[in-house]
């Protein structure tokens, strides 16, 4: 026998129970199947906010997207909703229970100092469509209950200072700042690299142009060469009374 329907005291269905008019949002393991479909959603999702940040909130090309789908110990999860007979991406989850990536600046002894075994959270993406109708805690409450069924004590994700929506929504859940890294930045001044135009030195006499004409010989003044400086020799007179 089926587990039998939820019913009010007079057998009707509950109101926690979905009518066939309620969309309804269900979670799954991605297929190779989906993954073109799931990059398209995700540039969806990340392309204003990549314009803003620093760091890409996404990968950063769909060949490292495509290399993630075949790396061991990483989750990939589609949140689908299905209207009108037609089935739509509206969130995705990554995550992954070691530190995974060449880049990753994660230190794994932080961690261990603090007894903390993490689900790190790679990827949070929600429909920009369907923002604030629940989509978002419902990827939390899922990546949540798998770390909780996995013996991990934390999540553990990575946000850009600047997303104000995102942190608001963080921290309405309970997440706080784990660490005091911030991007900083100083404008250095320096000069331009390439130094400004010079005038070129006339041509010499007579050199071949170019063109293959020759300079204009150039007419020489001569100067004037001074007299000689006057000597003026002293002769020095004898003494009165001399010689006589």
């Amino acid at each position: 026998m089926g587990e039998p329907k939820s019913t009010t005291k007079r057998g009707a269905p509950s109101a926690d129970a979905p009518s066939e008019d309620d969309a309804v949002m269900r979670v799954r393991r991605i297929h190779r199947r989906d993954l073109n479909r799931a990059w398209e959603f995700l540039k969806l999702v990340f392309r204003d906010v990549n314009r803003e940040t620093v760091e890409y909130q996404r990968p950063r090309s769909k060949k490292r997207f495509l290399e993630v789908y075949e790396e061991e110990g990483v989750e990939q999860l589609l949140f689908e909703v299905k209207e009108a007979n037609k089935t739509d991406i509206v969130g995705y989850a990554e995550c992954a229970f070691e530190i995974t990536g060449t880049d990753n600046w994660m230190n794994e002894r932080y961690f261990a100092k603090h007894d903390m075994r993490p689900l790190f959270v790679e990827e949070l993406a929600v429909h920009p469509g369907y923002q604030g109708r629940g989509i978002g805690g419902f990827i939390l409450e899922q990546l949540e209950h798998l770390a909780r069924v996995r013996g991990c004590t934390h999540l553990v994700l990575e946000v850009a200072e600047n997303n104000m929506r995102a942190l608001s929504f963080y921290r309405m859940r309970n997440f706080y700042k784990m660490d005091a890294a911030i991007f900083l930045a100083k404008k250095v001044n320096a000069d331009e690299e390439l130094l400004p135009p010079r005038k070129l030195k006339k041509p010499r006499n007579g050199q071949v142009l170019v063109d293959g004409s020759k300079a204009p010989a150039k007419r020489i003044r001569r100067r004037k060469t001074a007299p000689p400086p006057k000597v003026v020799v002293e002769v020095p007179r004898e003494p009165e009374g001399a010689g006589e």
